[in-house]
């Protein structure tokens, strides 16, 4: 073999694809990312029992709205709602404390001068919470559904889209909240008018269909309301073909418009 041929296999063989560079730099970062949320307690309680509770505390409420000719019951407003509350607390709330605790602690400015680029670096500090989240929405639909007798969704494609476009929206929204909060302590504050515009508007605690039509009209466009619909139609079967691909639209418009926004005004530099 000539000397110039085994340079090129030691070069073939030393070398790492991209790909596999990319993941490992997202699984590192995504492991420091669990660790630190393993040991705030508060942001577990956040992420792991308080969607639960808010749902239980719900079910009175819901229990006594007029659900007549809606083609919904008691369980298909709780169920839904609770993966909606699963997208704010576990996976919006927290992401937004982390995205300004990380950058004020110039960790975020840290990792930009090494090899992680920017993407990277927000989805790896992202995954703990996206994963949690979306670990917490399969056992409330595998658990939750045949326990409150729903039974599994009867249309998981809609199911599955809904909580994908409510993720990459939130994740998107989490970033974007983050610019406006100097502290860690201050985003637990900074987030709260998205949530309850979310939970009172989007669906999560009363559904669209209760409401009069212009109202249900206005609120179909706000950034989770889209993601809510869908959700739900995975146990009603839907609307009517318009409605889901509006629905679709419109979760994919927000979703775009948000990792826009995360490109266009996220800080990496501490606020003074």
């Amino acid at each position: 073999m000539s000397a110039g041929t085994s340079q090129a296999v030691g070069d073939e063989r030393g070398r790492i694809p991209a790909e596999t560079r990319t993941a490992g730099r997202l699984r590192a970062l995504g492991r420091a990312e669990l660790t630190l949320l393993g040991r705030n307690k508060s942001a577990l309680y956040t992420s792991l029992f308080l969607p639960i509770v808010i749902a239980f505390a719900m079910k009175q409420t819901v229990g006594s709205m007029n659900l007549a000719g809606t083609g919904l019951s008691v369980e298909t407003v709780l169920l839904p709602g609770a993966l909606g509350y699963v997208l704010l607390f576990a996976v919006y709330s927290n992401l937004t404390v982390a995205y300004a605790a990380r950058r004020e602690e110039l960790v975020l400015k840290r990792l930009r001068t090494g090899e992680l680029r920017d993407l990277e670096i927000l989805t790896g500090t992202a995954l703990p919470s996206v994963v949690i989240g979306l670990a917490q929405c399969a056992l409330f639909v595998v658990v939750g559904g045949p326990a409150l007798g729903t039974g599994l969704p009867s249309a998981p494609h809609l199911l599955i889209a809904g909580v994908l476009l409510g993720t990459v929206t939130v994740v998107g929204l989490a970033a974007v909240s983050s610019v406006f909060a100097r502290s860690a302590e201050a985003a637990q504050l900074t987030v709260m008018p998205f949530m309850m515009l979310s939970m009172g508007g989007s669906g999560m605690v009363v559904p669209l269909d209760v409401l009069p039509d212009r109202i249900a009209a206005f609120l179909e466009f706000l950034p989770l309301s889209p993601a809510m619909e869908l959700i739900r139609g995975g146990w009603t079967g839907g609307g009517d073909l318009k409605a889901t691909v509006g629905q679709l639209i419109t979760g994919l418009a927000w979703a775009g418009l948000a990792l826009f926004a995360v490109q266009r005004w996220f800080r990496w530099e501490p606020r003074r």
